[in-house]
């Protein structure tokens, strides 16, 4: 399960407070994010980072050409709950049933 995100603030670098529809609220660096590579490339550009929005109907943090994140790493990472199991590599998963 994940929540909508209905809430982004900037607050320096590459950090953003979410607020989620069920009230919770954190802090995410998502500088990690700019050493992924590939469509990730474009946040190392401050710039284009600080355009990040909200996808209204979907509840999703964006930015422009598509470049999203899924809710449920977001909600994850700026709750300190765990991913949904779903989410979990096959090694984890057997972790959990173990």
């Amino acid at each position: 399960m994940y929540y909508d995100l209905i809430e982004i603030k900037y607050i320096g670098g590459y950090k953003l407070e979410l607020l989620f529809e069920n009230g919770k609220r954190g802090t995410v660096d998502f500088q990690k994010y700019t050493k992924k590579g590939g469509f990730f490339n474009r946040l190392s550009d401050i710039e284009y980072f600080k355009k990040a929005f909200i996808n209204k109907e979907l509840g999703v943090l964006c930015w422009p050409d598509d470049l999203d994140i899924a809710p449920e790493t977001l909600y994850s990472e700026a709750s300190g709950e765990p991913l949904p199991i779903w989410m979990k590599s096959e090694e984890d998963k057997e972790k959990v049933h173990a």
